[in-house]
């Protein structure tokens, strides 16, 4: 476990930041604690480098989405380490630890602010105009820095279970002979932590009113309202509930609801555009982008830190700068139902015409997958080809494996061509919103009350309304009253559609226990061109291993070699 004091009486180097309105960040270097407590910024460097430890999911493992190990989408290039998910090469000795290093580092920048750098005045600064203000940000890092270290936890916890807590700068030695906590201790950690910090954080961050500063890049009440309801979920779901707790459910339903309240109060709302989640400006445009509730700014080389990362990776094989990267899966786009009547395509009387498939679905089908005859954005001379020997399919190296590619998250403006002027822009992952919170809440009512249409004092919202609120949003009808047994497939479709490839499938899945059911057989389309330009649609399917031990991730075997009393999670060797 990488957590050397990052301070110590030699020199230390850390890259260190002061925030602008996009957290963006120019670095200074920085030689012990002394200098550190300088400035305002020295000290806001260490925020940086927490902030910067946020996760997101552009292509976590060679350039894959870990939707790529779901039935949510295929890798086109073979041969990447994200195959290790599913054929077999997964183990203790290689155990995908990068969330491991990466959490625990920012846990221990997380303690380091609250351990040395708390209770400073800053008195060469006391006469500028600003000083109050600043005051005001510096005084409101030590609850940063205490939400992040429990939303860092939280990432340990939903891949590892019970993980060691460590809640202050020590000594290598000391944190290399802690013991891991149970999953039951992590997840109440957490929550605990969320309920101490909430009424002490910035409620909005604006609040500070520095001119040249817009701090809404940053952690708020409402952000630790989101975790502590995300978290009480997964603590309640079967993988860390085994026991079947109701109780549980009932505590993640009250805490959403009281993210409802949270959000009515600051104007968060369900955005009318489905496809504006992921615009340009979706990390500035509140007029647009009202729904999100944190999003974690992304940076690259380009101007101002714009990139095209995951357009290089995602735009189609056969397309300049395209790669292919990773292609929605059949089972994906099988899940989309028919917006006229909200049936899904195998049920009778949906309206569904295998001859025509994409005709009179769900418009989020659209907004997220692009497929076969579609006009890729930005790139208008000619319609996709991803029938064999098409354009854009295989045998080209990158074509679809799958029939299609995804859209979704791209910004689809981006032009990869060669004299373009506009190949870059700035990303903004979706760590929490507001449609995944109504279906958070549908879960966890639908599991306390036992039904779909159940209301009660406390919930006078039923789970099929909370439901249907993302449905609606996208054109689709509402779910009917009395779906009975049938309502969990539907609402595990709805939640499969709403929020793919926004990094839930990998882990819904699994604290859902349902893997076997899902995870298994990956459905492709193999479209051929017929000598009439018709084109035919031949469904085909690819088998993938598990294991039951693959509901959580291996402690990493450096660790357990390092640390004699940490476990290893059952199954891995």
């Amino acid at each position: 476990m990488k957590l050397n004091n990052i301070l110590c009486s030699s020199l230390a180097v850390l890259a260190l930041v002061s925030c602008n309105d996009k957290m963006n960040y120019n670095e200074y270097n920085i030689y012990d604690k002394d200098y550190v407590s300088k400035t305002f910024s020295n000290v806001g460097g260490f925020m940086t480098d927490i902030y910067n430890t946020i996760d997101y999911d552009y292509g976590s493992y060679g350039n894959a989405i870990m939707g790529s190990t779901t039935d949510e989408s295929e890798f086109a290039v073979s041969g990447t380490s994200i195959d290790d998910f599913f054929n077999g090469a997964w183990s203790a000795t290689n155990a995908k630890s990068s969330v491991w290093s990466s959490m625990y580092t920012g846990i221990n920048i997380c303690n380091q602010v609250m351990d040395k750098f708390v209770g400073l005045t800053f008195p060469d600064y006391e006469m500028n105009s600003d000083y109050d203000k600043q005051m005001a940000r510096y005084n409101n890092y030590k609850w940063e820095a205490r939400f992040w270290r429990a939303y860092f936890y939280f990432n340990l916890a939903k891949q590892y279970g019970g993980v060691p807590l460590i809640t202050k700068v020590q000594s290598t030695d000391i944190t290399n002979t802690t013991p891991r906590a149970t999953s039951d201790e992590t997840f109440k950690f957490i929550i605990d932590e969320c309920n101490l910090v909430q009424d002490s954080i910035v409620k909005n961050p604006a609040d500070f009113n520095l001119p040249s500063e817009i701090d809404n890049g940053r952690a708020s009440r409402i952000t630790v309202l989101a975790l502590k309801a995300r978290a009480a979920l997964y603590w309640a779901s079967p993988l860390f509930n085994p026991q079947g707790d109701k109780e549980r459910y009932h505590t993640a339903a009250l805490y959403t609801k009281q993210l409802f309240d949270e959000c009515k109060e600051r104007g968060i709302d369900l955005t009318a555009n489905y496809a504006d989640l992921w615009s340009t400006n979706n990390w500035k445009d509140t007029n647009i982008t009202k729904e999100i509730i944190f999003g974690r700014r992304i940076y690259g080389s380009g101007s101002n830190g714009a990139s095209n990362t995951f357009e290089s990776r995602n735009y189609p094989a056969g397309i300049e700068g395209g790669n292919g990267g990773n292609c929605p899966t059949q089972n994906l786009v099988d899940a989309y139902d028919m917006k006229a009547t909200g049936l899904g395509i195998g049920e009778a009387g949906s309206g569904y015409v295998s001859s025509n498939p994409y005709a009179g679905r769900d418009p989020r089908l659209d907004a997220t997958v692009a497929k076969n005859g579609d006009v890729w954005p930005t790139y208008q001379k000619a319609k996709l080809e991803t029938f064999y020997g098409g354009v854009n399919a295989q045998p080209l190296s990158g074509g679809t494996l799958t029939g299609y590619y995804v859209k979704k998250l791209c910004h689809g403006a981006i032009n990869l061509t060669a004299n373009s002027k506009y190949k870059v822009d700035n990303h903004t992952w979706v760590t929490f919103r507001l449609g995944e919170f109504y279906l958070n809440y549908a879960e966890a009512v639908f599991k306390y009350l036992g039904s779909a249409d159940a209301t009660s004092a406390e919930f006078p919202m039923s789970a099929r309304e909370a439901a249907s609120k993302t449905r609606v949003r996208a054109g689709m009808p509402a779910f009917p009253v009395g779906m009975g047994d049938a309502f969990w497939a539907k609402y595990t479709n709805e939640r499969f559609v709403e929020l793919a490839f926004e990094g839930h499938r990998f882990w819904d899945v699994r604290r859902w226990k349902e893997a076997d059911k899902y995870f298994k057989e990956i459905k492709e389309m193999k479209l051929t061109k017929n000598a009439d330009g018709s084109i035919s649609y031949t469904p085909n399917t690819v088998t993938r291993q598990w294991d039951d031990k693959m509901y959580l991730f291996p402690i990493p075997q450096t660790e357990i070699q390092k640390n004699k009393n940490l476990t290893q999670n059952p199954g891995w060797k």
